[in-house]
């Protein structure tokens, strides 16, 4: 048994029209109203940042994974198992456990940080900050989603899915949008007022909350932060085009606070 044609091509119009049909929601029914000069020079941000590396770290991740797990999946984890409902369930929950892992990581760790930190330097929260990400972010992540397809042993269908519908949650729980029901349907999937916590400007607050699409690693490591942030971004770190955006990766906030002679109000930690 295999998964329907061609429904990597769907999964993607279907990101695409979640893209539109939120950027519509948030334009006549916004979760919170930012300043118009600041939201438009992130919306232009994180355009530009979409067009320049997005678009090609985002092929390059499925293609990659393709080829990977096409090649490799069979050493994994789950190879033996017949390509039913059952294993591609599996596959999912594997990967999106891999993917908490990696989210985890990169805040936890400094040298990761530098890189993942541009994804939090919006000021502003709607659906393109989910496009504002470093390009050696994403190339890191591509990898090891890689070694992810290898160990677990998914199909090079499944893989795809997976990875798309990753996608749409990312779209998803980065839109400013407030979600009927929202608080009960956070009990098992990652919703906007979960993530938005996610970004707060405090480093308290915003270590938490690392889910993409399941909540239920956040609550079962105990990461998961109910909240609703004062403040979105980050201090010291602020990109107002894609340039900077690239270049401030490779300054970390200490050094910044020392260069603009600042002193930060707390010691990071």
């Amino acid at each position: 048994m295999s998964a329907p044609p061609h429904i990597e091509n769907q999964l993607f119009i279907a990101a695409f029209c979640l893209f539109a049909l939120l950027l519509v929601v948030e334009k006549f029914r916004p979760y919170k109203k930012f300043a118009g000069a600041g939201l438009k020079a992130s919306f232009s941000t994180n355009t530009s940042a979409f067009l320049i590396n997005n678009v090609i770290m985002n092929v390059l991740s499925v293609s990659s994974l393709l080829v990977v797990a096409s090649n490799y999946s069979n050493y994994g984890l789950l190879s033996s198992l017949p390509d039913a409902p059952s294993k591609w369930i599996a596959s999912f929950v594997l990967f999106d456990l891999a993917v908490y892992a990696w989210h985890y990581l990169g805040h936890r760790s400094e040298a990761l940080w530098l890189f993942h930190k541009i994804h939090h330097s919006d000021k502003s929260f709607h659906v393109t900050t989910g496009l504002r990400f470093h390009v050696f972010d994403q190339l890191l992540e591509v990898v090891v989603k890689c070694i992810c397809a290898i160990v677990i042993g998914a199909p090079a269908h499944v893989v795809v899915v997976c990875e798309v519908v990753r996608m749409f949650f990312v779209l998803f729980h980065h839109a400013n949008i407030a979600i009927p029901g929202e608080k009960i349907l956070s009990y098992f999937i990652i919703t906007p007022s979960l993530h938005r916590a996610h970004h707060s400007t405090l480093r308290s607050e915003h270590d938490g909350n690392y889910g993409i699409v399941l909540s239920i690693w956040d609550i079962l490591f105990r990461t998961r932060k109910v909240l609703t942030p004062k403040s979105i971004g980050l201090e010291l770190i602020e990109a107002e085009n894609f340039l900077q955006l690239f270049s401030l990766a490779f300054l970390t906030e200490r050094r910044l606070a020392r260069v603009m002679h600042l002193v930060p109000r707390k010691p990071l930690p």
